[in-house]
């Protein structure tokens, strides 16, 4: 939307790449990761990431495993913890990354 000041009569021009980012943010899943913990021997935990998820606002998830041969589709994100968990002394967790906040174009670069 243009926007005009009384004392300038200019519209300000349109910033479709601000707009795409708003509207990317606005939309973007949630991204977690799925852990499971197990006892290695008796009282000696042990913990790995089983796969790696994205959680829309309609409560949906996909869930794909981390070595990538298993894709999950799912009515919520809690419902990985069934699948990856319950199994023997095995426990399922979610861990949940934070909401992102800064899209960008530019690809990242690795340190």
């Amino acid at each position: 939307m243009d926007t005009v000041s009384p004392q300038n009569t200019q519209l300000a021009p349109y910033d479709v790449d601000k707009e795409l980012c708003e509207l990317a943010l606005d939309n973007a899943p949630r991204v977690f990761a799925v852990t499971v913990q197990y006892d290695v021997a008796p009282g000696e935990p042990d913990a790995t990431i089983a796969a790696w998820g994205l959680a829309y606002d309609d409560g949906s998830a996909h869930v794909v495993t981390v070595d990538g041969r298993h894709r999950l589709s799912l009515k919520s994100a809690e419902r990985a913890t069934w699948w990856f968990g319950g199994h023997g002394d095995t426990t399922a967790r979610l861990l949940w990354f934070a909401a992102p906040s800064a899209p960008t174009f530019e690809p990242v670069q690795a340190a």
